[in-house]
């Protein structure tokens, strides 16, 4: 078992703010909501929290990726933005860097999706009882000397592991992804090469069109 070793909160990346949500910036390595146990209550809803009491998340990033999550400010605003992620009228954006060069510069990748309950937390895909899963991407460059591409994003469902299991399934891991990378792969990165880049939704109260940003770290 991998001890827990979060950052050091060095004050939170807050990208937007306002009287109804948060939208703040995910470093690697940092849970999004508390684990199980006292070693893993140190979290992004937690450090948030700290300064904002009425913060409440509505979504999560694995621990191992990075980038931008929205919070709600009250149980008002948790419904209200629930409803968006559900209804999909959230716009998601991610980078990656994966092993290989892909076939095609642009597609789009449907294969259904379950939990792989003996082994969990790992996801799998399966025709038979998977729920259907979608991610569209786009290959953004290709480093010949490392054999990896970077690919942006945009996944249309939102199952757990989307990204890296889709990816996985395609025969290109994700670097520093220590569940779905062959060891070999996963050591090519200290940290799951993976980040939340873009986000785009309307303002649950006043309609405009929310647009937030974050700089890929790797």
């Amino acid at each position: 078992m991998s001890i827990y070793l979060p950052p050091v909160h060095t004050g939170l990346q807050i990208l937007y703010a306002d009287d109804a949500l948060l939208v703040v910036d995910k470093p690697a390595g940092l849970l999004s909501v508390p684990g199980r146990g006292a070693d893993k209550q140190d979290c992004l809803i937690s450090r948030v929290q700290a300064e904002f009491p009425e913060a409440l998340t509505v979504h999560r990033l694995d621990m191992g990726t990075s980038g931008i999550m929205v919070l709600a400010r009250g149980k008002a605003m948790e419904r209200a933005l629930s409803i968006l992620f559900q209804t999909r009228k959230v716009y998601k954006r991610y980078e990656a860097v994966v092993a290989g060069r892909m076939l095609h510069a642009v597609g789009e990748i449907n294969l259904p999706l379950i939990t792989d309950w003996p082994n969990r937390p790992r996801q799998m895909v399966s025709f038979e009882l998977g729920k259907p899963s979608c991610t569209g991407y786009q290959v953004l460059g290709y480093d010949v000397a490392m054999d990896t591409s970077r690919v942006g994003l945009e996944p249309v469902t939102g199952r757990s592991h989307q990204l890296r299991v889709h990816l996985q399934a395609l025969g290109h891991p994700i670097l520093g992804d220590d569940l779905y990378a062959s060891p070999e792969i996963c050591a090519k990165a200290e940290r799951l090469l993976l980040h939340a880049t873009a986000i785009r939704f309307p303002h649950p109260l006043m309609g405009e069109e929310v647009v937030v940003s974050s700089t890929v770290p790797f």
